[in-house]
């Protein structure tokens, strides 16, 4: 491997990912995903949130993490798969209730477009619970951002 090359390998970069809960044990779901994040930063505050579209079901618990890694995009959302399936996720309905879901938001430098991972996630802009937990760690990223008020995201304190 040429010198730039192991450089550029070693470079770590912000990533942001969504984590919510509604099914269950709501926070012990999270509480155990966060825990099993590899270079976590921070973590935002716990929000309660109504769902947005698929079918009827509870609130959400939600958060956002900040982790400094030298993760790909790609891997990053097999370490999704590998939290939600720890939580015993499973994918019955789109948007439907879920024990945990966690979403690759935002990846600093990054952009990917394939059938299975957009990074930066398609909709973070549009989201609230999203959006308003990012901003605790990263207001950078909010420059321009206007919540677009698709229900009420209520600060619970910390995870």
């Amino acid at each position: 491997m040429s010198a730039s090359l192991a450089v550029a390998a070693d470079m770590t970069r912000r990533a942001f990912l969504g984590l919510g809960s509604n099914l269950g044990e709501r926070l012990s779901y999270l509480r155990a995903a966060v825990e099993a994040m590899p270079d976590l930063v921070q973590v935002s505050s716990l929000y309660e949130t109504d769902p947005i579209g698929g079918p009827e079901q509870g609130a959400f618990l939600n958060c956002v993490v900040e982790l400094d890694t030298d993760l790909s995009p790609r891997d990053l959302l097999e370490l999704c798969r590998t939290l939600e399936a720890e939580a015993e996720r499973v994918r019955i309905e789109r948007w439907g209730p879920r024990t945990l879901d966690v979403d690759v938001v935002y990846v600093d430098g990054e952009t990917v477009n394939e059938p299975d991972l957009i990074v930066p996630h398609p909709r973070w802009r549009d989201r609230a619970f999203v959006m308003i937990p990012l901003g605790e760690l990263a207001p950078d990223l909010l420059d321009g951002w206007s919540d677009p008020d698709e229900g009420e995201v209520r600060n619970i304190g910390s995870l």
